[in-house]
């Protein structure tokens, strides 16, 4: 029999993600959906491409049943998503999407999102849900906290080189570019065509992203030092996708062999033939990660690039992921499908 899957937050761009990842997985069946502002809808209502599959029509999450439910993808706003989960029944496991519980010091929640933690004794029970290098502890946990696109991205990029000391830890620069599907699907006056289009910019300039709390925590844990990296992100006019350049102090040919290493056995993780790089239009709309390196024309230089989908890989595709190991699921169940091309 299938596992009986909530949705929490439906009707965002990372509920959509997930119903179309667990159309075609075997082991998953999605029980109820919930949206508050959209309660009463259907799911063809809200998001017509998903008219073909046969949904429950949406609903307040109070209103589920839990006691039937065996896992629960929670895609809902920071803030709102710890007071909702804290009053969730203690027998459900949880995937967070949200920003809520990825950091372990309530200070640095505070620091990063402006407001007290609603429910500190769970974030310290919240496992980090980068699955590649947190799997024992996924599988064997009740809550997980999926971790930002961007965050994700740079951890792919960076984590091995850190662990493998093939790189300086004081000099790290990354720059990153994503498409906008990464702000969310609310309203804002900043992502309407006529804004966006035809440009690019950067923000959260000077370090000031949010995402930066989860690379501040986990290279400072790897390195057993503080590690602090300069890191821009860029919002692009595409909907899919993140692009993102690393700048490092190291010799090229020992960080592609200390990545090459790292991700040998990884399904999701491809490392490309030292000199090539990747792009965004080769991972669209899957759980594959790319990473290429090339040097550079400074001795001692080396520069990283990692494509990714922000929806997939970055969100759902993690969530989904971390969901199979919580449920003695084979992990790349229902996630080896192709990246769409062109």
């Amino acid at each position: 029999m299938p596992y009986k899957i909530a949705i929490i937050g439906a009707s965002g761009y990372t509920g959509a993600e997930l119903l179309r990842i667990i159309a075609t997985h075997l082991e998953l069946e999605v029980a109820a959906l919930a949206a508050n502002s959209k309660a009463g809808q259907t799911m063809a209502q809200v998001f017509p491409h998903l008219r073909h599959l046969d949904l429950p029509t949406l609903v307040t999450w109070e209103e589920i049943d839990f006691s039937q439910i065996d896992l629960c993808f929670c895609a809902l706003p920071h803030k709102t998503s710890q007071e909702v989960i804290s009053r969730l029944p203690g027998h459900l496991k949880i995937v967070d999407l949200s920003a809520d519980f990825r950091l372990h010091d309530p200070g640095a929640y505070k620091r990063w999102y402006g407001n007290d933690h609603a429910a500190p004794e769970m974030q310290k029970e919240a496992v980090y849900g980068l699955t590649e290098f947190y799997r024992a502890e996924i599988a064997a946990a009740r809550l997980v906290a999926g971790t930002g696109c961007n965050a994700a991205t740079g951890q792919f990029m960076l984590r091995p080189l850190i662990a493998g000391g093939v790189i300086g830890l004081d000099d790290i620069i990354l720059d990153l570019k994503c498409g906008v599907s990464g702000a969310g699907r609310s309203l804002k006056e900043n992502l309407l065509h006529a804004e966006l289009s035809e440009g690019t910019h950067g923000y959260a300039v000077g370090g000031t992203h949010r995402h930066l709390g989860e690379f501040d925590q986990e290279f400072s844990a790897l390195a057993g030092r503080d590690v602090k990296i300069q890191f821009t992100p860029h919002l692009l006019p595409i909907n899919r996708g993140i692009l993102a350049t690393g700048y490092v102090s190291g010799e090229a040919q020992a960080v592609h062999a200390a990545l090459a290493a790292a991700y040998a056995d990884e399904p999701f993780i491809e490392v490309l033939p030292m000199g090539e790089t990747p792009s965004t239009h080769h991972v669209r709309g899957s759980n594959f990660c790319h990473i290429g390196v090339a040097g550079d024309r400074i001795p001692g230089r080396a520069i990283v690039v990692a494509a990714l989908d922000n929806l997939t890989k970055g969100s759902s595709g993690q969530a989904v992921q971390n969901a199979n190991l919580m449920l003695g699921i084979a992990e790349t169940t229902g996630l080896m499908f192709a990246p769409c091309y062109p």
